[in-house]
């Protein structure tokens, strides 16, 4: 069924309320279940995943509200792309040495940094994901000149340098990757997070040591860090299941990727937790479909269908078993889909691959039908259908590590 955007966020944060029978009563009663403490949504990039987190902090949290979603006394917090927005670099152009990443002013990293004192456990959660050599280093507050030569102010915890460890070597104020820089600002809104969940898990309003996050409802993330290989991606997901675990309180939390490993690792690791795939429809509306049970569990043997074809493909090794393993590839992840047949996710000349894949799947039972192992363009075959699969639908698609 198609909906807007709109729509689908009153779902996400609406109660469900359904009819129950009751057998002992021999009658019909209504009921409503609660929203679910952790909502899961796969979508491919593309699918308006960024775009659905903006329309749910609009109609939870209006500017009325707050500013951006960045004023102390929200209802909504959320990671996505317009949160890497307040980081940006300043590369000293004129004498490319300073090297900084500068933070734009908000609250929350103002109360993080500042009131809070985590500008450690930022540098320990940055490192625990991209390099233990690679140390940020926040800014005391100084005196500068401007363009006037007038003086300014800087103040402490606005401006980040980096330096990386190389044997007896120290380099110092270097320029970050962009996938490092988004390990960065997860590792400053981790933290956030982390200090936030702790607060409201104290019963008790009056003996929380702040109430600006007393009114917060709902927390929004977006594809945390696709840059990381699979390990840290895998330890990742691990400890945001273990975080969001931890928290006690009436705070809802809403996680989006495009990443199967990703989305698995949460799916087994919490509990009480409501899955589902949203589509971007070719008329511009969207459908938000429901996934239980087994149809979760296939993306962990997604993953090792697509391990062992992609090792066979490099070593030139495709035998006819592989076409299998494509065709159960191709059938799973039609079904996850919801198409209502693998073969509609095929390139577009659609019957020739069919064909040959079904030649070489296809069970004989009479020794003179033995299909002959397959010959070296047949065997390309298999890795230009596993391309097509990752490159057409977004399976298992990561964003390149820069430099």
């Amino acid at each position: 069924m198609s909906q807007t955007l709109t729509d689908i966020v009153q779902h996400l944060s609406t109660p469900r309320t359904f009819i129950k029978t009751v057998p002992e009563k021999t009658k019909e009663v209504e009921e409503t279940k609660p929203v679910p403490k952790v909502q899961i949504i796969y979508a491919f990039n593309g699918s308006g995943k960024t775009r659905l987190s903006r329309e749910f902090k609009e109609l939870i949290s209006p500017k009325s509200d707050s500013d951006d979603g960045e004023q102390p006394r929200t209802k909504f917090v959320y990671y996505n792309a317009f949160t890497e927005d307040l980081f940006y670099w300043d590369n000293d152009l004129e004498g490319d040495v300073e090297r900084k990443l500068v933070i734009q002013p908000n609250a929350y990293t103002k109360w993080i940094l500042e009131e809070q004192g985590q500008d450690q456990n930022v540098i320990t959660n940055f490192q625990r994901y991209a390099n233990d050599k690679l140390t940020p280093h926040f800014n005391a507050e100084y005196t500068a000149k401007d363009k006037y030569d007038n003086d300014i102010i800087v103040k402490a915890f606005s401006e980040v340098t980096f330096s990386l460890e190389r044997g007896d070597e120290n380099s110092s104020n270097i320029k970050i990757s962009k996938g490092e820089e988004s390990i960065f600002i997860w590792s400053v809104f981790y933290t956030l997070l982390d200090q936030v969940i702790s607060v409201l898990n104290v019963a008790e309003l009056d003996e929380r040591e702040t109430n600006r996050f007393d009114q917060l409802e709902y927390v929004f993330i977006d594809d945390p860090v696709s840059s990381l290989d699979e390990n840290h991606l895998i330890e990742l997901a691990v400890n945001l299941a273990e975080l969001i675990k931890s928290s006690r309180s009436d705070l809802k939390f809403i996680v989006t990727t495009h990443n199967p490993l990703f989305y698995n690792v949460l799916y087994n690791e919490l509990n009480n937790k409501t899955c589902y795939l949203l589509e971007h429809l070719e008329d511009g509306t969207f459908s938000l479909t429901e996934k239980r049970g087994d149809s979760n569990k296939s993306f962990s043997y997604h993953l090792y269908l697509k391990h062992a074809l992609e090792q066979a493909i490099a070593e030139n090794q495709v035998q006819r078993y592989h076409f299998t393993l494509l065709r159960n590839l191709y059938e799973k992840t039609a079904s996850f889909l919801g198409y209502p047949k693998w073969s509609e996710l095929l390139p577009d000349d659609k019957e020739a691959y069919l064909n040959r894949i079904i030649q070489y799947t296809s069970h004989s039972t009479l020794s003179n039908e033995t299909v002959a192992q397959p010959s070296g363009p047949e065997k390309n075959t298999v890795g230009l259908l596993l391309n097509h699969l990752v490159t057409k639908y977004g399976f298992w698609q990561q964003e390149e590590q820069n430099g």
